[in-house]
């Protein structure tokens, strides 16, 4: 999910860095993002070690925000790391409107029917954000607001931390709220603005299994989109599903079931499936494979994999080979 996200915010060519505040399974999550991160993003990690909050985590990376920086007063863009439908269009028109603004703080909110569990955006005066109210702290007036915050958003450095030391924790849940930096900055007189989402799903986030299902529907549906655009075949997209990872050539055929995990690469003119289950395997140009299942295999160029073939880690299917149903090769 965190790779979705970091390639929504990496592609701006002024980005200094992306600092991931880190908690439970650190080593872990730092291992993975840096092995699969892009080579053109670069990476710095804080853990949070104790769990205080939004505006606590964003205050652990501060410092090294501040040692990025140095002394230039740039802007800070917040995101949350389960967000993985944002796209890098809309943080983009967000940066511009904070920009020329020239608030001190822009924050993405979205109109939604259910606004449950959200936090609501209350408006002061000059169309300013006068505070964002959680949940379990609104009033049961504030409750019926259905604008809420998407806990995105973009901060002028130099008042995110004096504008985080003035953050309590009065609170339902005793923790340091990031959404409160901007009461803190609004009564200190700042511009405060909102810029609202067209497409509220778009910064929907994953908090249970049916969230998580619902936000990978959607990012198969935009891969496979994609895909077709820039000469894909899928006979049946609904069924066909390829990781983001995954590197297609024009005039690929993926036939329906067929699934492509992992970092894939399939040739052109190739022609995958039905049913084929291919994990971090490369497929020449021209091959032709069935219902077979391979991981981090290699199959050359216009061979032939009949179904119910296996190929395990480090097989190498030759140049023009035909290999026949029932076959099973492992190193």
């Amino acid at each position: 999910m965190v790779l979705h996200v970091l390639d929504a915010t990496s592609s701006f060519d002024d980005l200094a860095a992306t600092v991931v505040v880190v908690g439970h399974g650190a080593a872990w999550v730092e291992k993975s993002l840096t092995e699969r991160a892009a080579e053109s993003t670069t990476l710095h990690f804080v853990e949070q070690h104790e769990q205080l909050g939004t505006g606590h985590a964003v205050a652990v990376a501060l410092p090294t925000v501040n040692e990025v920086l140095g002394s230039d007063d740039g802007h800070v863009l917040i995101v949350p790391g389960d967000t993985p439908l944002l796209r890098a269009a809309t943080i983009q028109s967000l940066i511009e409107t904070h920009v020329a603004s020239q608030a001190a703080i822009t924050v993405l909110t979205a109109d939604v029917d259910d606004p449950s569990g959200y936090g609501r955006i209350v408006y002061g005066k000059d169309d300013r954000i006068a505070r964002i109210v959680e949940e379990r702290d609104a009033s049961d007036e504030e409750k019926k607001i259905r604008e809420i915050n998407t806990s995105i958003m973009v901060v002028r450095k130099s008042l995110l931390g004096p504008g985080l030391r003035l953050v309590g924790r009065q609170n339902a849940q005793n923790e340091y709220y990031l959404t409160d930096l901007i009461s803190v900055l609004y009564d200190g007189g700042h511009v405060t603005r909102s810029y609202k989402l067209a497409d509220s799903r778009e910064a929907a986030g994953v908090n249970d299994r049916a969230q998580l299902a619902a936000a990978e529907h959607e990012l198969r549906r935009r891969i496979n989109d994609r895909w077709m655009r820039r000469g894909v075949t899928m006979w049946d997209p609904a069924t066909t599903y390829v990781d983001a990872d995954v590197v297609l050539s024009p005039d690929v055929s993926l036939l329906p079931g067929t699934i492509l995990k992992g970092r894939c690469v399939v040739g052109d003119g190739a022609q995958v499936g039905p049913n084929a289950y291919l994990v971090d395997t490369e497929v020449g140009a021209g091959a032709v494979l069935g219902a077979i299942v391979a991981t981090g295999a290699v199959i050359g160029r216009d061979a032939r994999a009949e179904s119910f073939s296996v190929f395990g880690p480090g097989v190498v299917v030759a140049t023009s080979e035909h290999v026949g149903p029932h076959s099973v090769r492992t190193l």
